[in-house]
């Protein structure tokens, strides 16, 4: 392989890492995603996005459907017109 080609093949790699390093962080703990908000009450047990509560760390760890301190991303304006069996979607956690 020549300089070229090996120059070029480090500025792909680079490129595609961060990029991947640019996913992660936007869909990290405590990021909000463009176009999204936090709805809580909505997400099926270990569906959540993240902190569920006392006794949990972060996204998959909600015990019940729909808990109440549980939230997922939905598109912005959505979640309070989401119905669920245990009520709306909520911008704000559900004691």
């Amino acid at each position: 392989m020549n300089r070229t080609s090996a120059a070029l093949a480090a500025a792909l790699a680079l490129t595609f890492a961060a990029a991947a390093g640019a996913d992660d962080k936007g869909s990290a703990p405590g990021n909000t995603n463009a176009g999204m908000e936090k709805c809580y009450g909505v997400a099926l047990a270990g569906k959540n996005d993240c902190k569920a509560g006392a006794g949990t760390t972060c996204a998959g760890t909600s015990k019940a459907d729909y808990q109440g301190n549980s939230w997922k991303y939905v598109k912005a304006g959505a979640c309070t017109s989401m119905k669920t069996p245990k009520g709306m979607g909520s911008l704000s956690p559900k004691v």
